[in-house]
């Protein structure tokens, strides 16, 4: 979903650094996502109790961090950086994301805010690595 939202801004800009930008931030929060999952090895709910089931099929990797959490918060840090009149809407759609993973039963709450706070510093460290390799270019130019 944040794939396509950035692609339909990159065009409407015509500035597809923030399509490769927030592609790369999606990208990079799954992996550490995944890779902490491996980790921490934490066990998902629904695999921990019999009750209640989960509203939909739970995954078989770990649960903590939430790696929908972790995507949905870095690319709407990255959207929004680019355009900040978009940030209440990016917030509330990373925020909606994220609860449902627990609503639906296949996450803690621990699990989604972990996941929201890796995904925002992702993005926060791609961003001024952006930022750092901009100002570079304009100083020796």
């Amino acid at each position: 979903m944040w794939i396509v939202i950035a692609f339909v801004l990159a065009i409407l800009w015509r500035r597809w650094g923030i399509l490769a930008l927030t592609a790369a931030a999606v990208v990079v929060a799954d992996l550490a996502a995944a890779g902490l999952k491996d980790v921490f090895g934490v066990e998902r709910p629904s695999s921990r109790y019999a009750a209640p089931k989960p509203l939909v099929a739970a995954p078989h990797d770990g649960s903590f961090p939430s790696g929908h959490a972790a995507t949905s918060f870095a690319a709407a840090t990255i959207l929004s950086a680019a355009a900040p009149r978009l940030m209440p809407a990016g917030i509330l759609l990373a925020v909606a994301i994220a609860f449902s993973r627990v609503y639906v039963g296949v996450h803690y709450p621990l699990d989604v805010i972990a996941g929201a706070v890796l995904g925002t510093l992702i993005a926060l460290l791609m961003l001024a690595a952006v930022r750092r390799r901009s100002r570079g270019a304009t100083q020796s130019g």
